[in-house]
């Protein structure tokens, strides 16, 4: 067997395999959306695939969610950490949830699969999926009034799935008492063992082809490549510190009260450090933020911003590095809560992004809105069988030069879809009795922002619990350029007997049969003078009647 020092690489076979990887990620993640029974994932997308090194660094991924990819890179290592290679047998499936031990939040539940060629380790396959529910206060598990984690839902640490091929019927046991439904959660979890099996069977047929210590020198030459290639992207940004400052609305549990999320970006030649000195300390509720999702919207907001052409794997994040204050909302101390930490990443990626604008105004983007309102509805069927349904809305993503914001897209490292009408209706007892743009929600400008979105939901039958986690209902979404803001995010509960309910962006309500709730996300910022503005656009826009 040849050593590295000794194997040559063709330029074209090197090639062939990154894109062969990446086919490997994406079958993956087509195989998981193919299999899983939850609504949330075989119509909300919400689940993701990568391949790893046997160091623990990304492969290749799938093209899914940012958030998810990048979080499960301190998921594989500690896994690593637990179960060395050297005790790791073809067959085993390594499973765990927990944000103190690398994880972000219960409901993201990954796995993660050793994979030979004959006894030879070659790389892992991963699968992290959202379960629509893993237990704790609330149907769905998001509790937005949560003030520590044992109230989210299971934790599960590193541990053995499948050995040698067989599955822990003990811990399948435990995990199916512990969530609201039981079946959907094993099927899901079934839907991620065969997107790593995917991954196993593939990846195996290529060592086969090439051989297994060639394919791992091409794997560490990939990396090395792509770090190459995004320092010299980050050399054609200009030396200096870079400063952006936003805010959630308020953390769930101490509504009035809004929470700082500020970074300043160094770029020094061809590395980036981000240091978020200044960002609120913990907060109560359950809007805190483990370190493995800061990195996660880092990595994200950093390639996005320099060069898209960069082939995505573990190479492109060695430039960055972070500084994440201790008991800081970004570095909580357990056990803080932290379900809802979509919301403080997707504010923090939107803040790196809006800072590395300031390095390179030709690139700069107003701030898109980042709301995502998550909606969770928990009931029964006429039949007595329980139901646990999550909605993801999204906003209006900000103008750029040359370019109006995108209308309901979501943006800063999410990459999901809200459930359509048919779905939703289909499975639970909730009419949707409308859909529509949100006119004139986007910021004016020479490019206007994107819209929002308008959405009416009405309970039929029994008893529901509802869960709102919304943001920008205090804190627009900025222009830049002149450009003005966003419109803010607004939802009200219509009670059947005439009453009404302002939703202050975070709730957790119970509806009954008669009771509607109307969601209106927020818009993107605009950009430049709407002086400025071409006739066109404007004529375009009343024809379209966006504004």
């Amino acid at each position: 067997m040849k050593n590295a020092a000794q194997i040559s690489l063709d330029p074209v076979l090197v090639e062939v395999v990154r894109n062969k990887l990446e086919g490997i990620a994406n079958e993956m993640q087509s195989t998981l959306f193919k299999s899983s029974f939850s609504p949330i994932v075989k119509e909300g997308l919400d689940a993701s695939a990568s391949l790893f090194t046997l160091s623990g660094e990304t492969l290749a991924q799938a093209i899914a969610l940012p958030f998810h990819l990048a979080t499960l890179i301190p998921m594989v290592r500690k896994v690593l950490e637990e179960f060395p290679l050297d005790t790791m047998e073809d067959g085993d499936i390594f499973i765990m949830n927990d944000p103190y031990l690398g994880g972000t939040h219960l409901p993201d539940i990954a796995l993660i699969m050793p994979i030979f060629e004959g006894e030879v380790p070659i790389a892992f396959s991963a699968a992290m999926t959202h379960h629509q529910d893993v237990g704790g206060m609330t149907p769905g598990s998001v509790p937005t009034n949560a003030t520590e984690i044992f109230q989210e839902g299971i934790r599960i640490p590193p541990l053995k799935y499948y050995s040698r091929g067989e599955v822990n019927s003990t811990l399948i046991k435990i995990l199916r008492l512990n969530v609201r439904l039981p079946d959907s959660f094993e099927g899901d979890l079934n839907a991620q063992v065969a997107a790593c099996q995917i991954g196993r069977r593939r990846l195996v047929s290529l060592a086969e082809k090439y051989g297994a210590e060639k394919i791992k020198y091409i794997f560490s030459e990939l990396l090395d490549r792509s770090e190459i290639m995004t320092r010299d992207a980050i050399k054609d940004l200009p030396n200096g510190v870079f400063s952006h400052v936003d805010y959630l609305d308020n953390d769930g549990v101490d509504l009035d009260t809004a929470i700082k999320i500020n970074v300043n970006v160094k770029i020094d030649d061809d590395e980036i450090y981000l240091d978020f000195t200044g960002t609120n300390k913990q907060v109560k509720g359950p809007f805190n933020l483990m370190p493995s999702g800061a990195y996660a919207a880092a990595y994200f907001a950093v390639h996005a911003m320099i060069d898209a052409d960069v082939p995505i794997n573990g190479g492109c994040f060695r430039p960055i590095s972070l500084k994440l204050p201790e008991r800081s909302i970004l570095n909580p101390e357990e056990p803080a809560a932290v379900n809802a930490r979509t919301s403080t990443m997707k504010r923090v990626a939107g803040c790196i992004t809006s800072a590395l604008g300031k390095a390179d105004p030709p690139r700069a983007v107003a701030d898109a809105a980042g709301e995502l309102l998550l909606l969770a509805f928990g009931g029964e069927r006429e039949d007595g069988s329980r139901y646990v349904v999550g909605e993801l809305v999204a906003s209006g993503s900000g103008a750029s030069e040359g370019m109006d914001g995108v209308d309901v897209i979501e943006t800063d490292g999410t990459n999901c879809m809200n459930l359509p009408i048919e779905a939703l209706e289909l499975d639970v007892p909730i009419r949707i009795n409308k859909t529509e743009l949100r006119k004139g929600s986007g910021g004016a400008g020479k490019f206007r922002g994107g819209l929002g979105i308008i959405r009416e939901y009405e309970v039929l039958k029994g008893e529901v619990i509802f869960t709102h986690r919304g943001e920008r209902h205090a804190y627009p979404a900025q222009g830049i350029s002149s450009g003005g803001a966003g419109a803010l995010a607004q939802s009200v509960i219509y009670r059947l007997d005439g009453t009404t309910e302002v939703i202050n962006s975070k709730i957790i309500q119970k509806l009954q049969p008669g009771d509607r709730v109307v969601v209106e996300t927020a818009g993107g910022g605009g950009y430049g003078d709407i002086k400025e503005r071409s006739q066109q656009f404007v004529i375009a826009d009343q024809v379209n009647r966006k504004s």
